[in-house]
């Protein structure tokens, strides 16, 4: 049995779970509204204030479904009821974000500024010229929002200069030494 999948999920009050058919599911709470379609095979209920997910065989197909789908529901609601965010640093000289209304604009030692347009349901917050806070109820669209921003200059092991998420650790490396 999947340990995962086995877990029942825990509906907070305020926040409302509907399953349609083809295991369509509605979560709103005090935040927003996420629906998504989950793999049609699982079987969702909805039992006293909790969401199950249970598996029709043991195929390893669908065992790896199981602990997939009841991760998906508890993501959706704890995304409507706390929210998501991902902080991350940006570190060098000169290296600075703007924010003007939903666009941020980064300079970090290109010819020209980096431009982006937050996504749909995506809110990124400045916390002085260096830190970003990606900000959303869906916990996908977040990191993957977060990952694009990263990627527009990553961190590099020499001087740890680049953006890099507030959690993450780079390796550094000892740079040339001259000759004797």
């Amino acid at each position: 049995m999947s340990r995962i999948g086995r877990l029942p999920v825990t509906v907070p009050a305020g926040v409302t779970v509907e399953i349609a058919e083809n295991n369509k599911v509605t979560v709103k709470g005090p935040k927003g509204t996420l629906v998504k379609e989950l793999p049609v095979e699982m079987e969702i209920k909805l039992e006293d204030g909790k969401v199950v997910v249970t598996r029709p065989n043991d195929l390893k197909k669908m065992k790896s479904l199981h602990g997939l789908t009841r991760t998906l529901i508890n993501n959706m609601v704890v995304g409507v009821s706390e929210g998501y965010e991902k902080v991350l640093e940006i570190n060098g000289v000169g290296y600075r974000a703007a924010k003007s209304g939903n666009k941020l604009t980064l300079s970090l030692g290109y010819s020209h500024p980096v431009e982006m347009v937050d996504p749909e349901g995506i809110e990124t917050i400045l916390d002085g010229q260096n830190k970003i806070t990606v900000k959303g109820i869906d916990k996908e669209k977040v990191g993957q929002y977060a990952a694009e921003i990263r990627d527009k200059r990553r961190p590099e092991p020499y001087k740890g200069k680049g953006i890099k998420y507030a959690d993450e650790v780079i390796r550094r490396k000892v740079g040339k030494t001259g000759k004797k």
